[in-house]
């Protein structure tokens, strides 16, 4: 089976490529880039320190040739469809426009992969809600699938029983639960969409100089979701 990023290189070579010719020639010199999806309703531009703080973990623990710059790219930008990762998250209301629509369904069906994380933690949330909605919508009211505690997400690399609990969960912010779950759409066998109620993004936004105070660096599953959405 080809892998996401065989798979996605594949897909831009036949169907991009004219358009595309720049971003495509440029994804050769990184194995990894963060892409993060701006999108006209909500606040996208959230957990500003999260990207790098993600980036230098895959430093740290893998081989990968990781840019180290974030990437910022409108999710109606036929350029988003070139990313082997994208990450999209806020707290407001997500009302795709027709051309967002399109490139969200044609980047997942086609082998994309994107990270979404609501940074309400509360699944009656505003971002919660509407998100679902734009997902059933384009995938199909049951689409949305809890994700087992024995995904191979929780394996990729680092070892985790499940999806770690975030402090914001634990000191009872959001809606005063810890979500023993993440849910995820799969296409053809493939998890095009992870999504979380978590707030991954802002349990990693932190100062890089204070993760010498962390018990264990909780940046470990952030390197878990990157190296599964590579390799699968």
């Amino acid at each position: 089976m080809l892998t996401r990023q065989q798979f996605l290189r594949r897909f831009v070579a036949a169907a991009t490529a004219a358009v595309l010719p720049r971003a495509a020639q440029g994804a050769g010199a990184y194995d990894f880039w963060f892409t993060r999806l701006r999108y006209d309703s909500g606040d996208w531009d959230v957990d500003q320190r999260m990207p790098s703080n993600l980036l230098t973990a895959l430093v740290d623990y893998t081989n990968l040739r990781v840019d180290p710059r974030e990437r910022v790219v409108a999710l109606a930008d036929p350029k988003m469809l070139t990313a082997p990762f994208c990450y999209m998250a806020g707290h407001k209301l997500v009302d795709f426009s027709p051309p967002e629509r399109r490139n969200f369904e044609r980047y997942v069906r086609n082998g994309g992969f994107v990270f979404v994380d609501d940074c309400n933690h509360d699944i009656d949330g505003l971002f919660a809600t509407s998100f679902e909605r734009q997902m059933a919508a384009i995938f199909g009211a049951s689409a949305m699938k809890k994700l087992p505690n024995s995904h191979a997400l929780y394996s990729s690399f680092f070892k985790f029983p499940g999806p770690p609990a975030t402090g914001f969960e634990l000191n009872g912010w959001g809606d005063d639960l810890v979500h023993d779950y993440l849910r995820g759409i799969s296409i053809d066998g493939r998890l095009g969409v992870l999504y979380s109620n978590k707030d991954y993004g802002c349990e990693w936004d932190y100062d890089w100089r204070n993760k010498r105070f962390l018990a264990d660096d909780n940046t470990k599953f952030g390197v878990n979701i990157v190296l599964y959405a590579l390799n699968n």
